[in-house]
């Protein structure tokens, strides 16, 4: 042990530059320590000294440190900083490690003690096996399917959920399933029996390492002795992250005791999904009455401005998670403040993004130190070719450039399959719309969004492409399949840069742990963040837990800036579109009352009353629920033989008028015509999509379709 004097003076280099809060943290005695850590604090400074301090006061062998993280990159820093602190230099090093990482290192020792000569190899791309168990039930073994049901077993893993108890987890958690949740678990239980009977021994998969790793100190003795006297103190970042399979880990890497110090903000909560919960950290003091617990509140990444913004955005926060929120202080110069920006369209939005990140690189911002968030990477492709058409060099990280993505790789295909066969008509117009959309379907495309992550992303790719066909369409009319061919292939060609230090376009949940000095949070509307799956429909509820985790995304993405913030949504999908979407509800009462969208956006207040489901009466929620007039899990009572007579009808008017066919009256309004036969005016506008414009155009010509198809 060092004397009090070294000691003293030890304590002096590891706490200089620090703030008193972080001092705290860092000089708080051996033992249970929560540092929670808001965005911009100084977290990892701040625990790295902690160790720093640990070793150079004799506390603790360097050796016998370990520190989890969630990513190697985070991990790598963490041993660079160290470094830099002469922790590390010769002898025995604090070994900073992913959970998974330190898991197979501490197996790969252990398991001739726990396991004998039984050979095991780590299965580290899972897409085989869960398809060869997907098909042995009969369910889809496509790209999407697959990667679905992967994710979900990784869930149930990393949840301690068993297949034969997933059904009932599923429903008590209200966790929507990619599938019956009763072939999630057979799924999930072949999945097992395929891996345990592997050619070349057992397979186990990297949550297998936290299974085994911690049942291997739970159940040898002689295991967990050897281990607890090899490592005596564990620090753990992004605490709020831990899933229930790691923590079981960290408790048996514990023991009884309790040296421990744990970093985390439970608003940075975004990964509930996998298995992630904060409430570990929020039982911290719980499980350890006497742990010390220090609040880092001086955020020295983000002007005042943008803090102030994030304090705002985090501060309408709702239930348990709320009650714990940091209130940032920003420590920097002042800058400008955030602005909000509405478009018409996401066409004219993303242009618009380009044209700001023009400026600003011109002005002098590094074209590396500006990022385009998203919610969903479907939304890269317009941001890609308006940052193409400006000459802005780009990367794509977290996600695959648009036109690199497997499901639109082979949607191009298919379609050059169709554009080949000589048995299929020539299509112009809205034909080729519907020709395109037939091509789709058996790729993914459905008319609703589906269940599972993967085949969200793989339908908001194919939606994107019959959206683009559609605009196409808008500027030539005339728009052969071949034509539509060449557009996509210039457009690829166009978004395969080389790698360039550019602008990054990423999603919100990719952005995580990054910062740059200019930062456009994009397409903030209603449906995308908050995400439309969480916000329930006309037969179900929000999801109010999942709606407050798109909320923290939201401040995720706000703290993610420096000094610039763009925050800005668009009412229309396409060029020309109707405007028919709403600004996001998390930015109600963030907008300057002087701002432009402030004017624009804000919601209007009415008396008049929703509209109800003419079969069964409920509030009707959602634009195609309303346009039908009906709920969409309501029976249909279309009559088929006019719907076909009102869509050949409008074909012939939008080759007449030169125009596409959805321009004349959308799918749902046709629907809406042969479920309701209106037989006058005053039935024809009482549908939502017939003003008076479309009246005087169309009126006449509707009603006589309707009147000459006869009566119901």
């Amino acid at each position: 042990m060092m004397d009090a004097m070294s000691a003293a003076g030890a304590a002096e280099v590891t706490t200089t530059g620090l703030d008193p809060e972080q001092s705290a943290a860092v000089l708080a005695p051996r033992g249970p320590v929560c540092v929670l850590a808001g965005a911009g604090t100084g977290k990892t400074r701040t625990i790295t000294r902690r160790i720093a301090h640990l070793v150079a006061g004799g506390h603790v062998a360097a050796g016998q440190v370990l520190a989890v993280t969630f990513t190697a990159r985070a991990a790598g820093e963490m041993r660079g900083r160290l470094r830099s602190l002469g922790i590390g230099d010769g002898g025995a090093q604090v070994q900073a490690r992913t959970f998974h990482a330190a898991a197979l290192r501490q197996l790969r020792y252990f398991w001739p003690q726990v396991v004998g000569d039984t050979e095991w190899r780590l299965l580290d791309r899972k897409f085989a096996v869960v398809s060869s168990a997907a098909g042995r039930v009969g369910l889809s073994t496509s790209t999407e399917s697959i990667r679905d049901l992967a994710s979900e077993i990784e869930w149930a893993k990393a949840s301690l959920i068993a297949p034969e108890d997933y059904p009932r987890a599923v429903a008590k958690l209200r966790r929507e399933a990619p599938v019956d949740a009763a072939k999630v678990a057979e799924v999930y239980h072949g999945y097992e029996q395929l891996k345990a009977r592997g050619q070349d021994g057992m397979l186990l998969d990297f949550d297998d390492l936290l299974l085994h790793t911690a049942a291997a100190l739970e159940e040898h003795s002689a295991v967990a002795e050897e281990f607890r006297d090899r490592y005596r103190c564990f620090v753990v970042d992004e605490y709020q992250d831990v899933t229930p399979l790691q923590q079981r880990v960290l408790d048996a890497w514990l023991g009884e005791r309790d040296d421990l110090t744990v970093v985390g903000d439970a608003n940075q909560t975004i990964y509930s999904f996998t298995g992630a919960t904060p409430n570990y950290l929020l039982d911290f003091s719980r499980r350890f009455p006497e742990a010390t617990v220090v609040r880092l509140e001086r955020d020295y990444r983000s002007t005042p401005e943008v803090v102030s913004m994030a304090n705002r955005v985090i501060g309408a926060a709702r239930g348990r998670i709320a009650g714990t929120r940091l209130q940032l202080i920003g420590q920097r110069d002042s800058g400008p403040e955030p602005s909000f920006v509405e478009f018409d369209d996401e066409p004219a939005e993303a242009a618009g993004v380009a044209r700001t990140i023009k400026r600003l690189i011109a002005s002098g911002t590094p074209a590396a130190e500006i990022a385009v968030l998203y919610r969903i990477n479907a939304q890269s492709e317009v941001h890609e070719q308006a940052l193409t058409t400006l000459d802005i060099p780009y990367q794509v990280r977290g996600g695959e450039g648009f036109f690199t993505r497997t499901e639109v790789r082979q949607a191009v295909a298919a379609l050059r399959q169709a554009a080949g066969r000589d048995d299929l008509p020539d299509a112009i117009g809205a034909d080729l719309v519907t020709l395109v959309r037939a091509v789709l379907v058996p790729l993914g495309l459905t008319d609703a969004e589906p269940a599972g992550a993967q085949a969200r992303e793989r339908w908001a790719s194919l939606s994107a492409l019959v959206a683009l066909t559609e605009e196409q369409l808008t500027q030539d009319p005339e728009l052969t399949l071949d034509a539509l061919l060449r557009e996509l292939s210039l457009r690829a060609e166009a978004r395969h840069p080389p790698v360039v230090q550019g602008v990054t376009l990423a999603s919100l949940h990719a952005a995580k742990g990054l910062e740059w000095d200019a930062v456009f949070l994009v397409g903030l509307t209603d449906g995308t963040l908050p995400i439309q799956h969480v916000l329930g429909d006309s037969n179900s509820a929000p999801d109010d837990a999942a709606v407050e985790e798109e909320r923290r995304l939201l401040y995720v993405g706000v703290t993610r800036a420096r000094e610039h913030l763009q925050m800005s949504w668009a009412l229309s999908r396409n060029e020309g579109g109707r405007k028919s979407r709403r600004r996001s509800r998390f930015l109600h009462g963030l907008i300057p009352e002087d701002s432009p969208a402030s004017r624009i956006a804000a919601p209007v207040k009415s008396n008049k009353k929703r509209p109800r489901c003419r079969l069964c009466g409920k509030q009707l929620i959602g634009t195609t629920a309303t346009m039908l007039g009906r709920c969409e899990g309501c029976p249909s009572n279309v009559d088929v033989e006019l719907l076909e007579s009102l869509r050949s009808w409008r074909l012939e008017k939008s080759r007449e008028l030169k125009v596409p066919a959805y321009v004349v009256f959308s799918d749902n309004t046709l629907t809406a015509l042969a479920e309701q036969r209106p037989q006058d005016d005053r039935g024809l506008v009482a549908i939502p999509g017939i003003g008076a414009k479309k009246l005087e155009q169309f009126g006449e010509d509707v009603l006589g379709v309707i009147k000459g198809s006869g009566t119901r």
